[in-house]
C-alpha cells in the first residue's frame, strides 16, 4: 500500500511536469503525451531493467501508463481553456515546480522500496535505484525536448533525492511506512528550500584574479621591452 500511494502520487506529479514541458515547447497533443509518459514511467522502467524485472512493470501492468496519458490530456485541455496572462504564466511555473518536486520525492521512495527488497541491500543499491527512479524520467523528458537535463544544470535536485534515500535507508529499522514518509519529507523540504532560497551546488570557475595578474605582468613586460627598443 505504501508503494502504491507514492507510485500513483509520483506518476501524476511527473506526468503534469512532463505535459507542461511539452506545452512550453509548443508540441502537439501526441508530443505532450509522450513527454508526460516518459517523465512518469521512464525512470521506473530503467530501474526495473537494472534489477532484472523484464518486461518492466509499467508495460505489464499499464495502470501508471494510462494514468499518465489521462493526466497529460487533462493538463492540455486545462491549458487550452483557461485564459493566458502574465499572472497565469507565474502560476504555470509554480505548478511545474510543485509537481516536479512532488514527483522527485515520491519516486525516490518507490525506488528505495524496490532496492530494499533485493537480498543483502542496505545503502548503495537502494539509494542508486531511488535516485535513478526519481531523475531518470526527467532526463528522458529533457532530452526529448532538446534541453540540457535539469539534473545536470539546476540547483539541488539529484542531491536532494540521494539525501532522502540515505535517510530512508538509515530509518528502515523504524518500519517501512515511517522510513518512507521521512524520506519523502526530506526530499520535499530540500528541493523546496533550494527553489525558495536559490541554493546552488559548487560551480568551478577559473581564478580570474590569477589570470588578470598574469595578464598585467605580461603587459608590463611588453612595455619594458618597448622602452628598451626606444
Amino acid at each position: 500500500m505504501t508503494w502504491m500511494i507514492f507510485d500513483w502520487l509520483g506518476t501524476v506529479a511527473f506526468a503534469v511536469s512532463g505535459a507542461m514541458v511539452g506545452i512550453s515547447r509548443r508540441m502537439d497533443i501526441f508530443g505532450i503525451v509522450v513527454l508526460a509518459v516518459l517523465t512518469a514511467v521512464g525512470g521506473g522502467m530503467v530501474r526495473d531493467v537494472l534489477v532484472g524485472v523484464t518486461p518492466p512493470s509499467a508495460l505489464v501492468h499499464p495502470a501508471d501508463l494510462l494514468l499518465s496519458v489521462t493526466t497529460a490530456c487533462l493538463v492540455a485541455a486545462a491549458y487550452a481553456v483557461l485564459p493566458f496572462n502574465v499572472a497565469r504564466k507565474r502560476q504555470v511555473n509554480f505548478l511545474y515546480n510543485v509537481s516536479d518536486t512532488i514527483g522527485l520525492a515520491a519516486f525516490t521512495v518507490t525506488g528505495v522500496l524496490v532496492g530494499m527488497r533485493q537480498p543483502g541491500a542496505q545503502y548503495v543499491l537502494p539509494m542508486m535505484l531511488g535516485c535513478i527512479t526519481a531523475v531518470g524520467g526527467g532526463m528522458l523528458r529533457d532530452l526529448m525536448a532538446q534541453k540540457v537535463p535539469v539534473v545536470l544544470r539546476m540547483d539541488v535536485y539529484a542531491v536532494a533525492s540521494l539525501a532522502g534515500a540515505f535517510l530512508m535507508c538509515a530509518a528502515w529499522p523504524l518500519g517501512q511506512a515511517t522510513a518512507s514518509w521521512l524520506g519523502f519529507i526530506v526530499v520535499l523540504l530540500l528541493r523546496s528550500c533550494a527553489l525558495r532560497f536559490g541554493w546552488q551546488l559548487y560551480h568551478p570557475h577559473p581564478r580570474r584574479s590569477v589570470f588578470r595578474k598574469r595578464r598585467i605582468m605580461h603587459l608590463r613586460k611588453d612595455d619594458n621591452q618597448t622602452e628598451k627598443m626606444r
